[in-house]
């Protein structure tokens, strides 16, 4: 959350008790890494939190690199690989299987690339107005081909699904990205990430949604089951 280490806090709270109930509505095992998304989003804006608190005062090194590492660990290792990997293993229909794991192997690669460069490069993050600023030494030749790799592996899953809301989902991401990338450019990663984590309603949507349904087949099949018993 970029606008106080308080809404960072409220934030992480409110997303990670959506996360709670989120989890709460997976019946089938292919839905547990979806489900686990808002979960992880609260984690990150608790992070970020943290960050808030500790970048104000200089000897607090140690906690400001955790939090650093832990936000960013999720923002551009974790998500990349994650978000075509739920969508993968959510998916049915053979043909867009193969599709998505294609992005699921490409998502794969710029996690271990994002992973290289956090061990590799420095990192600077600075407090500037209302917002977080992560500055880096990541390779600047590769920075746009890879956050394009990045919107392309974490967005275009969701409308290749066959799941039900998932292309609203998909939609969604790709608008709260476009008016940061447009009003917040320079704060991208903390900004993007704050309108991600609101998108956790939706997925705690798609899978109530998803929940009913099989509710619903599983009685109706039991009602068939009953009726052609003697």
């Amino acid at each position: 959350m970029c606008f106080s280490a308080e809404a960072s806090f409220a934030g992480g709270i409110v997303i990670s008790i959506i996360g709670i109930a989120t989890i709460t509505k997976v019946h089938k095992p292919s839905q547990l890494v979806f489900a686990s998304i808002p979960l992880f989003f609260g984690i990150q804006q608790f992070a970020e939190g943290f960050l808030w608190l500790m970048l104000p005062n200089p000897d607090a090194i140690i906690a400001q690199k955790f939090a650093t590492y832990l936000f960013l660990i999720m923002a551009d290792f974790l998500w990349p690989m994650m978000i075509p990997l739920a969508v993968l293993l959510m998916e049915k229909n053979e043909k867009k299987k193969r599709i998505l794991r294609v992005f699921a192997i490409t998502g794969l690669l710029l996690s271990l690339y994002y992973a290289f460069c956090l061990l590799s490069f420095n990192i600077y993050p600075q407090i500037s107005g209302y917002h977080i600023l992560y500055k880096t030494d990541f390779p600047k030749s590769l920075a746009m081909f890879a956050f394009a790799i990045y919107l392309i592996v974490t967005i275009i899953p969701l409308f290749v699904s066959s799941i039900q809301r998932t292309h609203l989902l998909g939609a969604l991401m790709f608008l709260s990205c476009l008016i940061t990338a447009i009003f917040f450019r320079q704060y991208l990663t903390s900004v993007w990430c704050f309108f991600a984590a609101l998108i956790s309603v939706v997925i705690f949507w798609i899978l109530s949604d998803s929940k009913r349904k099989f509710a619903f087949d599983k009685l109706n099949l039991l009602k068939a089951v009953q009726i052609k018993l003697p």
